[in-house]
């Protein structure tokens, strides 16, 4: 073997060990963050019990159980709630919250929840919802106007994710503030991947949208915390 070649195959194991050895030191030192949601503490358990408010201005709901295809999906130390809100009219919007544990597959792509029940996003918009209350802000949120493939049924799929004192509306931030986080003050970020999902006929998905972003913004201050910035206008980290 050449000179040079033995160092290189010298590099290469030094940097393997060196992750090796980060990686568990990273793993041994690192503590939960804490949520940027309300949640209670589950003695004895990493998953935390979470709730969505029950009436929100017209609307009724129902708590929705979790599904069986979901309990075998997400990691075991997952928390999930989900609810059914329904208007007097009938237009409903399906709310749910899934935050992560020591696990951080808990919060996966977006794409993987519709294309998993059917549907397609065909128009992608991040925009901003005003949040009122004692500690106003304005929530970011991705809006998705989708489409089921099995019978062109229109609806909205809104989102966003939340941390303590972090939001983001991409995957690819939230897994960078992940690592940065882990990396440099050795915390596991707690997140939450939250989403509202209605359905709509053609041509109404922007009096839809309204109803939605209306129902977000009166039911978000009952379970999400404000940022530590919250006041009459806050900078949130994309």
């Amino acid at each position: 073997m050449k000179t040079s070649q033995r160092i290189l195959l010298a590099v290469v194991l030094a940097l393997m060990a060196c992750t090796a050895g980060g990686l568990t030191w990273l793993k041994t030192h690192q503590r939960l963050g804490k949520p940027g949601i309300k949640a209670e503490a589950i003695p004895g358990a990493v998953a935390m019990k979470i709730d969505l408010p029950a009436h929100v201005l017209d609307f009724t709901s129902t708590n929705v159980p979790e599904d069986d295809v979901t309990l075998g999906y997400l990691p075991k130390d997952t928390s999930f709630v989900s609810r059914l809100y329904s208007a007097p009219d009938g237009f409903w919007v399906k709310g749910t919250v899934i935050l992560m544990g020591a696990d951080r597959t808990s919060i996966h792509r977006p794409e993987m929840c519709l294309l998993g029940t059917g549907w397609r996003a065909d128009e992608k918009t991040r925009v901003g919802v005003p949040v009122g209350g004692a500690f106003p802000y304005e929530l970011p949120v991705m809006k998705w106007v989708i489409t089921r493939t099995q019978d062109g049924r229109r609806g909205l799929y809104v989102f966003w994710f939340v941390a303590d004192n972090e939001m983001a509306t991409h995957n690819v931030p939230l897994q960078l503030y992940l690592v940065r986080d882990l990396v440099l003050k050795g915390v596991l970020q707690r997140w939450s991947y939250i989403s509202y999902f209605a359905a709509c006929e053609p041509g109404r998905e922007d009096a839809a949208f309204e109803r939605v972003k209306k129902l977000i913004a009166a039911s978000a201050p009952e379970f999400q915390l404000p940022p530590a910035s919250a006041g009459p206008s806050v900078a949130t980290r994309q």
